[in-house]
């Protein structure tokens, strides 16, 4: 199973809100997910992230491939420079 750290679409028409997902590559954009791992919300100026920091590490270190919007969310939050350093750690 191919899991993706990827970007599910809530909100209105208008006023997109998303949700950061653990899902199955083969399932729909917005369809079932394995896990909520944060939320973004793009139309707040400065756009509000909430990432929970241990749910994103576990699943990069389980092999989740994150969407390119979602690797630069988790760069800006600083995440994946802990991922990379875990990585050199453990080997």
């Amino acid at each position: 199973m191919a899991v993706k750290l990827r970007l599910k679409r809530m909100g209105a028409k208008q006023r997109p809100f998303y949700r950061i997902v653990a899902a199955d590559s083969r399932f729909p954009r917005d369809g079932r997910f394995l896990e909520v791992v944060g939320t973004y919300n793009p139309i707040t100026n400065p756009a509000e992230v909430k990432v929970d920091e241990e749910k994103a590490l576990n699943w990069l270190k389980n092999g989740a491939i994150p969407t390119d919007t979602v690797r630069n969310i988790l760069t800006k939050e600083g995440i994946m420079k802990k991922y990379a350093e875990s990585k050199k750690v453990g080997k």
